[in-house]
């Protein structure tokens, strides 16, 4: 497969010198084991291997001495992939990191820790861990388009550097948002799924998420957690699907699973654990005056959303349009690694996203629309938040604390970026 420049790729060669472990985690298919083999194209003294391999597998969990003697005690780089199959490996990985310091390990696994990568508990203080997600907007326009994607960070840094500011916004042409919103059309259909990116019909890519889908219950549900539950897992996942964005009914949510309350709660953490979808928790500081703590949750990626609910039709035509871009607000917000909840008071006053840096901002989806709700204004009386962030699909505008810019732009609020 063709590589895609992945922005974790400069953060992991920062940390190729210090002793401690990479953990490269992600979702099935994110990009992980292409990643893991550039950087291993890019360095000398390295071995590769991988615990799809039984034999090498069986090696590491029956006889961890061994393997280092072969794999780790002559190589300065140790790669790792798909480090989930191994039974008590964080236990067996702490033996090579303590016995072999020269050697560097980077493993990749497809879920979190403490859930399938066995013994993380043994790594602590040895480990640094980083999440790889299907592509970022910005990866996906870099990789679809490069020359357009050098014009939009050029007008990106430029909103970014304003921010702070009062005052209008710096220029942006009407028909440079038209050809990034084509972009973005796209992406929020099929998501960012390295695989998917690369393909080149619309039939392509419905048939390469939909083998993503079923690989995930073969491979993560099956195999690595050995779950039986996968069919109620399936419902599972479709209500979340067509509730998108809203409070979680845990009770609707058993009745159409099959799932008791424990039960849920195990499932719905084993889909956060594997990156489909994300609890997001409510905002608030008075627990008698605000009332709501039920959460919301959204997916990861929208394609794996789409293709639970097997609706790939283009933005226009479809009733779901505004929940597809909240669900692409959360996505962004989270892959750059911010803290995101919403807010909703007793009187049913709401704002979609609060992020909490320091500063609080308040940042609400308007796909037709620009004004300031009553809720944001409410939010506003009540927290007086540094910025108000209203996204939307094509205007660009700064009045007084309040923002409005595309929802292509939403990494300007990314401090990493």
């Amino acid at each position: 497969m063709d590589y895609i420049k992945r922005d974790l790729e400069k953060t992991i060669k920062e940390y190729l010198t210090t002793p401690e472990i990479i953990a490269i985690l992600g979702p099935r298919q994110s990009g992980k084991t292409t990643l893991m083999e550039h950087l291993f194209k890019t360095l000398k003294d390295a071995v590769f291997i991988s615990f799809e391999d039984r034999k090498t597998l069986e090696m590491f969990v029956e006889d961890e001495k061994t393997f280092a003697q072969l794999y780790a005690k002559n190589n300065r780089y140790l790669f790792i992939d798909e480090f989930q199959y191994a039974e008590e490996g964080g236990k067996k990985l702490k033996y090579i990191y303590d016995h072999y310091p020269k050697t560097k390990i980077l493993i990749s696994g497809s879920s979190a820790p403490g859930l399938t990568i066995h013994g993380i508990k043994y790594l602590v203080g040895r480990i640094f861990v980083f999440n790889l997600y299907p592509l970022s907007f910005e990866e996906f326009l870099r990789y679809k388009d490069d020359k357009l994607f050098n014009v939009y960070l050029e007008k990106k840094e430029a909103i970014k550097a304003h921010l702070g500011k009062k005052g209008r916004l710096p220029e942006v042409s009407a028909a440079l948002i038209e050809m990034l919103n084509e972009v973005y059309n796209e992406y929020l259909i099929y998501g960012g799924y390295p695989r998917v990116a690369i393909s080149k019909t619309d039939e392509e890519k419905k048939t390469v998420l939909r083998n993503i889908y079923s690989t995930y219950f073969l491979r993560e549900i099956k195999d690595v957690l050995g779950l039986t539950t996968d069919f109620n897992l399936s419902k599972l996942i479709k209500a979340i699907s067509i509730s998108l964005g809203g409070l979680i009914s845990y009770q609707n949510l058993g009745e159409v699973s099959g799932f008791g309350y424990k039960e849920l709660l195990t499932h719905l953490n084993i889909l956060e654990k594997t990156f489909i979808c994300k609890r997001v928790p409510p905002f608030f500081t008075n627990k008698r005056s605000e009332i709501i703590k039920v959460p919301k949750m959204y997916f990861y990626d929208n394609g794996f959303r789409n293709t639970v609910i097997d609706d790939f039709r283009a933005t226009g035509m479809r009733q779901d349009f505004g929940l597809l871009n909240e669900n692409f607000i959360f996505s962004q917000l989270t892959y750059s690694g911010m803290e995101v909840k919403f807010w909703r008071s007793k009187s049913k006053a709401e704002v979609d996203f609060i992020i909490d840096k320091g500063g609080l901002l308040a940042i609400e989806s308007k796909s037709g629309g620009r004004s300031v709700t009553k809720s944001l204004l409410s939010f506003k009386e009540k927290y007086k938040p540094e910025k108000i962030i209203i996204l939307s699909r094509n205007i660009l505008n700064h009045d007084e604390d309040t923002i409005i810019m595309p929802f292509v732009f939403i990494s300007s609020l990314n401090e990493k970026s």
